[in-house]
């Protein structure tokens, strides 16, 4: 698929019992983010004429606004919420055997898990709304993998919701309280900025259900639409806001990237108004902001990911676009226009928008970069592309099985030439394959080409992280089950594939109307119903080649609602799991997962 993660935008516009640690914790502090930039709606009134006020609108709201349930298909059933284990628990049932060198460490992933279920639309006088597919409070799943003095393994599992500031205001009014601001008719849409801001200080719910990253020696929890928050790696406690000692008061990418050789953290944020793209460098030890830069587009685009080399940031500035001017002219607040610009910027590690190199490219859709290098003169982008993207989805009124259903199916069931058909059919169009820009800085000239043909759309790509802006040699990533997906009207990964990246494939031809692979793949295929998420890559203890490591992912079969982790021995990609861990409850489908080793030394009091 073109990308299922992801991007849930703050738009900044004018208009339980946790089990005990032995470590103490220091609580971040942090204000919401304005809502309101041009013009701010705050006034300094007593606390009692600010509840009284609140309380009003509130009663607007409740009589005027109607939450409406949207019921999953059978189908989807595994895209449900899932409530909160408390605490975390032992597992002991292993199929396999988890192997020796294999490190101490924690696997964790992100993902929706709505606090109130379906009850994410509304009604009103003033229209419908709705919401994107990707929104949800996020909810974390950790699988904690240790060895007693004994040489066992021991592992546990638990889950917690990320608790940012809105998501414990919801909690505590116990009903859904934040107007659908995203997807929706115009009026319904800007009335909800207005209201949500009166009410709450920030026009949507700050969900960070995207991604987890660690840096300097500290766990981070995040959504595209605010700055990350710390969690306890121990007992997945929020711990408060990471805005850099209040340097950083932007939205954060999910995908910040460490700066090969220096370990600084490099980000960029995109929002609404201008500026609508800022570059920041952080940090090694994760405690200031080095650098921060306006990349002066001129337009906002949703760019999720960011790439980096020995010495250059990489930007992708392609036509996915909030536009709040096109809102109040009565469209969408987030379109994909392919009859608009693509292009890649490339600038020095601190430069800004007067130092960058734009590369025009074709249009298309990229949301995950599986890696970027040096090679001579030139830039080397690896990522994957679509022609169509999958964020948010339909015009609204649209019926949105449909639309989805019909972009999400298999190339090789066109009847007609596939080249013609993936560039110029509205089907398929969410097709998503390995591609490759190689951008010369000298000439300015910008080659691309596909990577992988059309026997699987993949996503969500992974490498080993001590390659990364360094020239590798493979990548993986899951593989998107066409059929089931197009059945469901969701993405649903049925495998993973290993990218010989330096390996062409020989004797290219195109036959049955499929173009094939021009680099070498293996496959990891689940079997029939089983479909994974958040696939990260663990290094091996002392490994020498890169590919020395497994795939963890979690994985849930559909057909016995039975949720697992799989162990994948990267040197013997296509054979069974080394371990498969059954998990205590089902585990529903989210975005992206990491593994972090005994030897990163979290710290959540540091």
């Amino acid at each position: 698929m073109a990308s299922s993660t992801l991007i849930a935008f703050q738009v900044n516009c004018s208009v339980q019992q946790s089990s005990s640690s032995p470590l103490s914790f220091h609580h971040l502090k942090s204000n919401l983010s304005t809502a309101f930039k041009q013009a701010p709606v705050r006034v300094d009134f007593p606390s009692a004429v600010k509840n009284l006020c609140v309380r009003a609108l509130d009663a607007f709201v409740g009589s005027a606004f109607e939450f409406v349930d949207q019921p999953l298909l059978p189908s989807q059933r595994n895209f449900a919420p899932v409530s909160e284990l408390g605490e975390a628990v032992n597992v002991d049932d292993i199929e396999g055997t988890i192997p020796d060198d294999f490190p101490a460490g924690v696997y964790i992933r992100n993902g929706p898990n709505p606090l109130f279920g379906g009850l994410k639309s509304t009604k009103s006088v003033f229209g419908r709304s709705s919401h994107t597919w990707i929104e949800g409070e996020g909810m974390l799943h950790a699988v904690y993998i240790d060895k007693d003095s004994d040489g066992r393994w021991n592992v546990h599992y638990n889950n917690r919701h990320v608790e940012t500031e809105t998501y414990k205001l919801e909690k505590q009014r116990n009903r859904p309280s934040f107007l659908p601001a995203i997807e929706g008719d115009s009026p319904a849409i800007l009335s909800a900025y207005l209201l949500n801001s009166l009410r709450f200080g920030t026009v949507n719910k700050l969900i960070s259900n995207t991604n987890v990253f660690e840096h300097g020696g500290k766990l981070y929890s995040i959504a595209e639409n605010h700055m990350p928050q710390e969690i306890d790696i121990f007992t997945l406690e929020t711990l408060g806001n990471w805005n850099v000692d209040r340097d950083w008061k932007r939205p954060f990418t999910s995908h910040p990237k460490r700066a090969p050789g220096t370990g600084e953290l490099v980000i960029m944020g995109v929002d609404a108004v201008k500026p609508f793209m800022e570059l920041g460098i952080i940090s090694a030890d994760g405690k200031k902001l080095l650098h921060k830069a306006d990349l002066k587009l001129d337009r906002c685009s949703l760019c999720h990911e960011i790439g980096v080399t020995q010495r250059y940031n990489v930007i992708m500035d392609f036509p996915l676009t909030i536009d709040i001017n096109r809102l109040v002219r009565g469209g969408p607040l987030i379109r994909y226009n392919k009859k608009e610009y693509a292009r890649i910027g490339v600038m020095p590690r601190y430069g800004d928008g007067n130092s960058m190199q734009w590369f025009d490219v074709k249009t298309s859709c990229t949301f995950h970069i599986l890696n970027c290098f040096e090679d001579g003169d030139e830039v080397v982008l690896w990522a994957c592309r679509a022609l169509e993207s999958i964020i948010p989805g339909p015009d609204f009124g649209l019926d949105k099985f449909q639309w989805f259903s019909k972009r999400l199916k298999p190339i090789r069931s066109c009847e007609k030439n596939v080249s013609v058909a993936t560039e110029k059919d509205e089907e398929r169009s969410f097709f998503s394959r390995a591609y490759e820009w190689r951008l010369n800085m000298k000439t300015g000239e910008a080659k691309e080409r596909n990577l992988t043909g059309t026997k699987y759309s993949m996503d969500f790509p992974v490498i080993n992280s001590n390659f990364a802006g360094l020239k590798n040699r493979y990548g993986y990533t899951q593989v998107v089950d066409s059929s089931a997906s197009s059945t469901s009207g969701m993405p649903k990964y049925g495998g993973l594939a290993k990218l010989y990246l330096d390996q062409p494939r020989t004797g290219i031809s195109s036959k049955a109307n499929l173009i094939e692979d021009t680099i070498m793949l293996d496959y990891h295929e689940f079997g029939e119903n089983i479909f994974c998420t958040g696939a990260a890559f663990v290094p091996k203890e002392n490994g020498f080649e890169e590919d020395d490591g497994w795939i963890i992912t979690f994985v849930h079969n559909e057909s016995t609602d039975t949720s697992q982790v799989y162990l994948i021995d990267c040197k013997k990609f296509s054979d069974e799991p080394v371990a498969k861990i059954t998990l205590p409850c089902r585990v529903p489908y989210g975005f992206h997962g990491t593994f972090v080793s005994q030897t990163k030394h979290i710290d959540p009091q540091a």
